[in-house]
C-alpha cells in the first residue's frame, strides 16, 4: 500500500485513514517511528497490558507476590 500526505508547516502529518486502519491505530495510540538510511519505519507501538500471558510463567513461580519477584530478579543480578 502507498498513501501520501503532506506535512504541515509545524512537521505534522495526518496519517492516511488506509494507513490508520490496516494497523488498527486509533486516538490516543503511540507510534514508535525508526530511521533507516534512506526512509522512516511506522509502526503501532504496543501498550504494557497487550503483552499479559505472551511470558510463559512456570507453574512453581505463580501467584508469588510481585515484590518478592523483584527482590528475586535483583538478587540474580547482583543487586541486592
Amino acid at each position: 500500500m502507498t498513501s501520501l500526505a503532506t506535512v504541515t508547516s509545524k512537521g505534522q502529518v495526518t496519517l492516511p485513514r488506509a494507513v490508520r486502519q490496516a494497523l488498527s491505530i486509533e486516538s490516543g495510540d503511540l507510534l514508535t517511528f525508526t530511521l533507516t538510511d534512506r526512509s522512516v519505519i511506522v509502526e503501532k507501538s504496543l501498550d504494557f497490558m497487550s503483552l499479559a500471558g505472551s511470558i510463559a510463567v512456570p507453574s512453581n513461580q505463580r501467584g508469588v507476590a510481585w515484590e518478592d519477584a523483584l527482590d528475586h530478579a535483583r538478587r540474580a543480578r547482583g543487586e541486592r
